[in-house]
């Protein structure tokens, strides 16, 4: 077993059992029968945020009593920021509403306090339904085969926007490593991206792993593959690729490896649901129970499959202590490097 799926094992026990006691019933504040359920998402639709949010929307209502009908909203912007903002200050907190959080939530939150309007602590997990690592991805016929050779040759890199992975996974690459890098921001979501990446508008970006092995998974097969994954970050080497594939925490300096652990953050988050600040607690255990049964139903996971996503599960609990020990116990003076590598001085 993989030690991503053992990091989702953690504590499942005790947990399972918290959820499943209140999965049973109706809850008592909410009545979710005939009612409409709406889940925000802060990227466009083609992505794997759209994906991943329209089949647990198909799925979830199965498990949830009352049966209501999901709906999927997107509303993006800066890198997924804009619609957390909205999330934690104008979302109704009804039980009715739900955010899929950005896997760079609680680094933006950190990192740009002053265009993050929210405090994740302060929204509830409900669960994840699959972690992944970030991954540099670039063309082959852009002559860059390992990470040194940026050392000589320009990358042009698409992202799409401060917030996002795209953005700061290259931006650290440049930076840390002195690569040669030239960052374009302004698309509109992973997919867009990567199609003007195909279109030769720019060589590489960094997204998760599941974004490109399930928009693109031609891309890397044959004997002239047309892109090629040089690094990834995150706590674990992704299952899904070799070891021909390193980790950015083994490349830089030990004066930056605090700061890329601190980054590796990211991909614990992963493709779930949360429920913005101020919703009923009473509906949270059913809410959980309902969402690990849904990532465990036979039918989710082979639909998810089908569509080239994969299920790697992490319960709401976890994901909770996570998010709040990674902000309560973060180091200022990591922050602060880290924001000043990224951003510069000045922050906004």
């Amino acid at each position: 077993m993989n030690r991503m799926i053992k990091f989702a094992g953690i504590g499942a026990a005790a947990i399972a059992l918290a959820g499943m006691s209140g999965a049973t019933a109706e809850a008592q504040s909410v009545s979710y029968k005939g009612r409409t359920v709406t889940v925000l998402i802060g990227y466009g639709f083609g992505g794997t945020y759209g994906k991943y949010s329209r089949i647990m929307a198909k799925h979830l209502k199965r498990f949830i009593p009352g049966n209501p009908t999901i709906v999927v909203q997107s509303m993006s912007g800066a890198g997924g920021i804009k619609a957390t903002n909205y999330a934690a200050n104008v979302m109704p907190a009804n039980g009715m509403n739900f955010l899929v959080p950005p896997d760079a939530s609680v680094v933006s939150q950190l990192l740009r306090p002053k265009r993050t309007k929210y405090d994740m602590r302060k929204f509830t997990s409900i669960g994840a339904t699959n972690q992944t690592n970030t991954i540099m991805v670039v063309r082959s016929d852009s002559g860059i085969s390992k990470i040194d050779d940026m050392k000589t040759k320009q990358l042009i890199s698409g992202n799409t926007g401060p917030g996002s992975t795209s953005f700061l996974i290259p931006r650290m690459l440049k930076i840390m490593l002195g690569l040669n890098i030239k960052q374009v921001t302004g698309y509109k979501g992973s997919s867009k991206t990567i199609l003007a990446m195909e279109q030769g508008e720019h060589q590489g970006t960094g997204f998760n792993w599941l974004a490109w092995s399930s928009k693109v998974p031609h891309w890397f097969k044959g004997d002239k593959p047309f892109a090629k994954a040089i690094v990834q970050t995150g706590v674990w080497k992704d299952p899904d690729l070799g070891d021909d594939v390193p980790m950015l925490k083994d490349l830089v300096s030990a004066e930056h490896k605090p700061i890329v652990s601190f980054m590796a953050t990211l991909g614990i988050i992963g493709r779930g649901l949360a429920l913005p600040p101020g919703a009923p607690k009473d509906i949270v255990p059913m809410l959980r129970g309902a969402f690990d049964k849904m990532v465990a139903d036979p039918t989710y996971v082979a639909e998810a499959k089908k569509r080239s996503l994969r299920v790697i599960p992490v319960k709401g609990a976890e994901i909770q202590k996570f998010i709040n020990d990674a902000i309560n116990n973060a180091d200022e003076k990591v922050v602060a490097q880290a924001r000043e590598i990224i951003f510069g001085k000045k922050v906004n």
